[in-house]
């Protein structure tokens, strides 16, 4: 039986994080999402957890600035909803009682959207000493609902 060896994170990481710490948020946020709900599941167990492509949250770093005034800016964590629902697409007839059929089918299909999100604010310092404050809302967890 060969010994195990275990190999620690790659130096280059600890340069990363010094010069964009923002970075080592996104890795203890997307951890931290992941043991409290199961938004990879999303009601499609043919997708499964293993699926790369799957309808999951994607964590990025964006740079908010006032697109007027002169104030600070600021660098924030946001998070989108990307990749594939289910495949199939359905699309049934309709009945109708009417002599003009305006909508003769009833599609449905699923999307890959947000299901919990927070209402988030950062205020930036602007010359005079004010305060803007700017919102945004925080995706928490996405999952795969009908497409409107």
């Amino acid at each position: 039986m060969k010994p195990s060896i275990s190999v620690g994170p790659p130096s280059g990481l600890l340069l990363v994080l010094m010069c964009c710490p923002l970075l080592g948020l996104i890795q203890s946020a997307s951890s931290s999402s992941s043991s409290s709900s199961k938004a990879g599941d999303n009601g499609h167990p043919h997708l499964g957890d293993t699926d790369p492509e799957r309808c999951m949250r994607h964590h990025f770093v964006e740079t908010i600035t006032h697109p007027i005034y002169k104030c600070n800016s600021k660098m924030v964590l946001l998070a989108r909803c990307e990749g594939h629902c289910s495949h199939t697409t359905r699309s049934d007839p309709l009945i109708s009682f009417s002599s003009v059929l305006k909508q003769p089918f009833k599609s449905t299909c699923s999307c890959c959207r947000p299901h919990t999100s927070k209402l988030k604010a950062v205020r930036l310092r602007c010359a005079g000493g004010t305060r803007i404050t700017a919102t945004y809302r925080y995706i928490l967890a996405c999952n795969c609902e009908e497409c409107s």
